[in-house]
């Protein structure tokens, strides 16, 4: 317990000195994740609105497989993005393996989904006689799912916060893919396990407290986006 307390003095004390490695891995950290999350809403709200108000064979297969992403196991998703991005590997052409930009690839695979599924949960909710409704009024397809989205904007919100929570935290792809190279590849969560290993407590429980905060922070401004269209 003595040690926890210490522990958070010092690290108070790192954060309201103004740190520079510590805020250096924090500002990347908000860079990544928050790319991360933009690309899997750019992706995963088309293709979530697409499953949700189309009907083909095989769709429940389809949606089974989002479901199942949805708990995909970091690890996996940095397994598989590093062969992709290895030198001899399909994408290895690019060079950015061990790079700022493999970790938003690993982090966008692993958001899309979450965002996906929340996404097609969302729309699914809108009553399936609106969208008659709307269509027999005169929209067309395009003007009916618009405001269909805007419907479901609320529960939407949703799939931002999942997306953002599901990557800021989350370690294994982003240590497999980015290598956790100082000053350039090093997050919040891989320099964390960094510092806990080397048994520097008083910097590991400061990049705690600072993804704690910003975590918060960020749930705490889409709650309130949230919460304020629902009145």
């Amino acid at each position: 317990m003595t040690l926890l307390l210490d522990g958070v003095r010092a690290a108070t004390g790192l954060i309201v000195s103004g740190d520079s490695e510590i805020w250096s891995i924090l500002w990347l950290s908000l860079q990544v994740s928050g790319s991360a999350t933009l690309i899997a809403l750019l992706l995963g709200v088309p293709a979530g609105t697409a499953l949700a108000l189309a009907r083909f064979p095989g769709r429940g297969l389809v949606v089974s497989a989002v479901n199942s992403g949805m708990g995909l196991p970091p690890v996996v998703v940095g397994l598989f993005v590093t062969i992709l991005l290895w030198r001899s590997g399909p994408l290895g052409a690019l060079e950015i393996l061990y790079t700022p930009a493999a970790i938003v690839v690993a982090q966008a695979v692993i958001a899309a989904p979450i965002v996906t599924g929340i996404t097609l949960a969302a729309v699914q909710q809108v009553p399936r006689e609106f969208r008659l409704q709307l269509l027999a009024l005169g929209a067309s397809r395009v003007q009916m799912i618009w405001v269909v989205l805007r419907e479901a904007r609320l529960p939407m919100l949703a799939a931002v916060m999942a997306g953002f929570g599901g990557v800021i935290s989350e370690i294994g792809a982003s240590m497999m893919v980015g290598g956790n190279i100082k000053g350039q590849t090093r997050t919040l969560t891989t320099a964390m396990v960094l510092e806990t290993s080397k048994g520097n407590f008083e910097a590991a429980i400061a990049l705690s407290l600072l993804l704690l905060v910003l975590v918060f922070l960020v749930n705490w401004a889409l709650t309130s986006i949230q919460q304020r269209r629902a009145l």
